[in-house]
């Protein structure tokens, strides 16, 4: 496969950024790589591209599908497995969102619950303390409320709303 200097500072950045979000580099580029790839691409011609491990290639591979943002396609004459990737940015990042959520936000939740409650009845911990587990709690949850409402919206509403951006404020606190 060939790529063009833009499409390789596109790919290189993507690795970067993903060590930045907590993403192993060579996940994130390999998903660079089939995000701008115009037909599907085998595991060969992903490591040879890149420049990277057969095996790294294929444990890549394997998480990028567990996230849900690479699929296997079956291209005929080839018996070989392709890949591609989910092309448009706004499902890319609702997938993201929303694994992000199931696997770090949700356990959260989950924690600070039983924190609330175990501190019912827990005479040690100072009630500062409590407290700031409790606002912890109230602010995920209505972050994910916030983002459980807006992920239902259709996306025209969805993109006209976040255009609107500080907008919404002065309709907010204007006074009548």
């Amino acid at each position: 496969m060939n790529i063009t200097p833009v499409m390789e500072k596109f790919i290189l950045h993507w690795g970067e950024m993903g060590t930045r979000w907590g993403v192993n580099r060579t996940v994130a580029q390999i998903h660079a790589l089939l995000y701008l790839a115009t037909k599907p691409v085998n595991a060969e011609d992903i490591a040879e591209t890149l420049n990277v491990a057969r095996s790294n290639v294929s444990n890549s591979l394997k998480e990028l599908q567990g996230w849900g943002l690479v699929k296997v396609v079956h291209v005929m004459g080839d018996r070989r497995d392709h890949f591609e990737s989910l092309k448009d940015v706004w499902d890319i990042f609702m997938v993201i969102f929303e694994e992000r959520k199931k696997r770090e936000l949700d356990p959260t939740l989950t924690m600070l619950r039983e924190c609330e409650i175990d501190a019912e009845s827990d005479t040690e911990t100072p009630k500062e303390i409590k407290t700031r587990i409790s606002n912890t709690l109230e602010f995920i949850q209505l972050t994910t409320g916030w983002y459980d409402q807006m992920k239902k919206l259709p996306r025209p509403t969805l993109i006209k709303l976040m255009k609107f951006g500080a907008k919404v404020q002065n309709l907010l606190t204007r006074k009548h």
